[in-house]
């Protein structure tokens, strides 16, 4: 994944002239060429890096703290130490938000070439990410950049879910968008999207203050296999008694988006490949096609969900483009 400061590519649409007298960004006559509207997201969509960088989105890394040190989790290849850690340790690891310092040294080069943001973040419900964004933004609105070339988004959900809507808005520039259209269809694909997931306990959002609507299920129910979804914060969408269940409830969700116009499917799991793997062969019966990509979620959300999670959802393709 590309960190903050290390942009993947930019996504070209033209755009008109800056406001007269912006103190950021190149001079007036300079902006006659196609001008970019580039993607900004976060560490926390877990999008293939593949996928990331065909669609040119700049990620700013969250931050995790384990066993006594502090990783960007951009820079964490492989999740599998941490994971160990995270199953043996007494003391759950802490995670956290960039800074808007963070978002600068990504926005700033951005702008300074004369070039346009979108910015879509995990869920201001669960991580103060996308106030870090808007902070930033108000910055350099503050130092004279016209306040229509960012927008910052709240996606409302996470992980896959932002990922998804910053692939939408990325093909919306690419094909002319500009920065409040592109905006606009991610936002559009967010009211269609309707992700789950099934986690082996509730114990670790517990712990982490993360549980949401959850809560009501604390108790004896920790022993059960929940099945959650993101709108703003976790929300409780079923409870079941086995992992078989589980998996079958996640299958019911997938058919259920099929008929409802949905073509294409994604997956996404923490130290759950054979699962992954198993749920792929039914995406394919269900959609005549393999899943658009199987990825792994990482420490910043595995930290406050634990190992076992999987995850699926599926769209209209009409509604993301080419992913």
């Amino acid at each position: 994944m590309a960190g903050a400061g290390e942009p993947a590519g930019r996504v070209l649409a033209e755009r008109p002239a800056p406001t007269p007298g912006a103190a950021i960004g190149p001079p007036r006559g300079l902006r006659s060429r196609v001008m970019a509207v580039a993607m900004v997201s976060d560490s926390t969509h877990y999008i293939p890096r593949a996928v990331v960088d065909r669609h040119g989105i700049h990620t700013v890394s969250l931050y995790v703290t384990w066993d006594g040190h502090t990783d960007r989790e951009a820079d964490m290849h492989d999740f599998g130490p941490f994971y160990e850690h995270l199953q043996r340790a007494s003391e759950l690891p802490s995670t956290s938000q960039p800074s808007n310092g963070d978002f600068l040294t990504v926005f700033e080069p951005i702008i300074e070439r004369g070039d346009d943001i979108v910015s879509i973040h995990l869920s201001g419900g669960i991580s103060g990410t996308v106030r870090s964004a808007e902070q930033a933004r108000a910055h350099l609105v503050e130092q004279g950049v016209d306040p229509a070339r960012i927008e910052v988004v709240d996606s409302a959900t996470g992980c896959a879910g932002h990922g998804l809507m910053a692939i939408a808005a990325a093909n919306a520039a690419a094909a002319g968008a500009g920065v409040a259209e592109a905006a606009a269809r991610a936002r559009e694909l967010r009211g269609a999207m309707q992700i789950i997931f099934a986690v082996d306990t509730l114990e670790f959002l517990r712990r982490g203050g993360r549980i949401g609507g959850a809560q009501a299920w604390i108790g004896s129910t920790l022993r059960i296999k929940p099945i959650l979804s993101i709108d703003s914060q976790i929300q409780p969408i079923e409870r079941v008694r086995t992992s078989g269940r589980a998996f079958g409830r996640l299958v019911d969700h997938l058919l259920t988006l099929h008929g409802q116009g949905g073509d294409i499917f994604f997956i996404q799991h923490i130290r759950a490949p054979e699962q992954a793997a198993k749920m792929a062969v039914r995406g394919q019966e269900i959609f005549g096609r393999p899943p658009e990509f199987v990825s792994e979620i990482g420490p910043v959300i595995g930290a406050h969900v634990g190992p076992g999670l999987l995850g699926v959802t599926a769209l209209p393709s009409r509604l993301l483009g080419p992913v």
